[in-house]
């Protein structure tokens, strides 16, 4: 029986990594401070926010759940998480399911290569074409 993932459901949900260090110290007030100053958003959008310490074995995952916050805190017994990279002037990266899926699995995130695929854009709207089957 596979446990239940709080990821599942996440479908497009923007999932945001804070791309400095974070003390792991910081609770409800000071992540959503963080998330206010640093990401202009807010909290209550819908969207992930994602925090990782200084040695890239802690990482925090806030998120507002219809009637409050909810963090979620994950410590790694051996290894550690891999950052991804990101623009030096950026305060942090934009991820999708996928991404984050595999950051927390472990996996070399510069070794994965994304294949291409449709991504719908609805500025743009564009009648869909029959595939050759």
């Amino acid at each position: 029986m596979q446990p239940l993932s709080l990821l599942a459901p996440l479908g497009q949900t923007k999932i945001y990594l804070y791309a400095k260090h974070v003390d792991m110290r910081k609770s409800f007030d000071g992540l959503h401070a963080l998330i206010q100053s640093e990401f202009k958003r807010d909290v209550r959008s819908g969207d992930l926010f994602l925090f990782l310490n200084r040695r890239l074995d802690r990482m925090k995952l806030m998120h507002w759940d219809r009637d409050g916050l909810l963090i979620v805190y994950k410590r790694l017994e051996q290894g550690t998480f891999q950052r991804p990279l990101c623009p030096a002037d950026a305060d942090h990266v934009v991820m999708d399911a996928t991404d984050l899926t595999l950051l927390l699995s472990g996996i070399e995130l510069t070794s994965v290569k994304r294949r291409r695929r449709y991504s719908f854009d609805p500025a743009l709207p564009a009648p869909l074409e029959p595939s050759g089957s």
